[in-house]
């Protein structure tokens, strides 16, 4: 084993090997909060990422989500099914290639949105409480950052079971 003191930069490998179960800890507190926020049956992180994507980058391939999502293929196909039966989203084949589908956020799904940010937003002010408006932003940079440095490995989407929910019950 080696002794910490001696190590060179042990103050700076010790703060880095306690980054990843802070922001753990932290994802576990914000995701309590976020689903006491959310209706029951309601929209999941991943749905939000989703439609936030296609929200701000417009009409996507399923592949280019894939992509983007960093999940499998197999994955985002599921992930679209249950937006679509929501009616959150809209797919289509592509005029170019009738083998591609594009998808894209439907009025619907940009109402939803528009309301599951203003709750988001709410649980976030709450978990971050603690952080001035300029940590939060210097914060939101340094997870993009750290997030755009080197690709993930796909996220496995069964992580979260699938529960239908029908436009009625909301």
């Amino acid at each position: 084993m080696v002794d910490e003191a001696k190590r060179p930069n042990a103050k700076a490998d010790s703060a880095r090997e306690e980054v990843l179960p802070l922001l753990e800890h932290l994802v576990r507190v914000g995701r309590r909060a976020y689903e006491h926020a959310m209706p029951p049956g309601g929209l999941r992180p991943r749905h939000l990422i989703a439609l936030k994507l296609l929200s701000e980058r417009g009409p996507q391939t399923q592949q280019s989500l894939a992509e983007v999502l960093t999940l499998d293929p197999s994955n985002v196909v599921g992930l679209l099914n249950e937006l679509e039966e929501r009616e959150l989203i809209v797919r289509r084949r592509d005029a170019a290639d009738r083998r591609r589908h594009i998808v894209e956020l439907s009025p619907f799904g940009e109402d939803e949105l528009a309301v599951a940010h203003d709750r988001v937003s709410l649980v976030e002010d709450d978990v971050l409480r603690g952080l001035t408006a300029d940590e939060r932003v210097t914060l939101y940079h340094l997870l993009q950052r750290a997030i755009g440095a080197t690709p993930p490995p796909p996220c496995d989407a069964a992580d979260e079971p699938h529960v239908p929910v029908s436009r009625a019950s909301r």
